[in-house]
């Protein structure tokens, strides 16, 4: 069975990546299991060095610095040097927003949605590249945080798409700042209702709006969603909403 990584060991790989130059997360993912193997959780990780993780990029770095028998770059080892400290959590890094208690049911009328996010609790993310999503439950008078999804393993799947679809396979909308065609039509065809926000913006903000929405005029595709009847659906409806 294959593992999951916890959220806190997704956003250490997401931003160690981020600081090694050329490396996707994908790779990233790759090199640690080739020195770690299936198990990458927060002790595996505190045992990997510099050396072993260049290593497990298929290079070679001994302690004096030395790369493939030329000397490597300042830069470039300082990039993995800062990358396994990531790893061992000894950076600042980004914190990640608290999850709010939810149980089915708590919020009569509510709708799940999805935010594509790079970072805290900002709608900032394309579908198909996205770090994580945030999963919000919305109703018209409340609005919780209740869970937060990596989606760094989608790099290693099959069809990539189809991956992150399922990750979101729950919610009935989700925001994001762009989406490709063959992505957008998985999407929809999941049921997902796709909202593009191209500005973005703080992800709390783009939802209020939403939240006037269903307090004021759904537009018919959300008035389905919340389960309104079809005959009055466009009943309170205004285009300019």
């Amino acid at each position: 069975m294959e593992q999951t990584i916890s959220n806190e060991v997704a956003l250490r790989i997401a931003l160690a990546s981020r600081v090694l130059p050329g490396v996707t997360i994908g790779d990233t993912i790759d090199a640690l299991q080739n020195y770690l193997g299936d198990r990458i959780d927060e002790e595996a990780l505190k045992k990997i060095t510099v050396t072993n993780l260049k290593t497990a990029f298929g290079q070679t770095y001994d302690l004096d610095g030395e790369e493939d028998g030329e000397d490597a770059g300042s830069s470039d080892i300082a990039a993995y040097k800062e990358a396994v400290r990531i790893l061992w959590g000894e950076t600042e890094g980004e914190a990640l927003p608290p999850i709010e208690p939810y149980t089915e049911g708590d919020m009569p009328g509510s709708v799940r949605v999805a935010v594509a996010s790079n970072s805290h609790e900002q709608l900032d993310g394309h579908f198909g590249s996205c770090l994580r999503y945030l999963i919000y439950q919305l109703s018209a008078t409340e609005m919780r945080l209740i869970d937060i999804r990596s989606a760094i393993e989608a790099d290693r799947a099959e069809d990539k798409n189809a991956y992150r679809v399922n990750l979101i396979r729950d919610c009935q909308i989700v925001f994001i700042v762009s989406v490709g065609g063959p992505a957008a039509a998985k999407v929809v065809q999941a049921n997902i209702y796709p909202m593009k926000k191209t500005e973005g913006g703080a992800a709390r903000e783009r939802l209020a709006e939403l939240q006037h929405a269903i307090v004021t005029s759904p537009p018919p595709w959300l008035a389905k969603i919340l389960g309104v009847d079809e005959k009055h659906r466009v009943k309170n409806y205004k285009a300019d909403c």
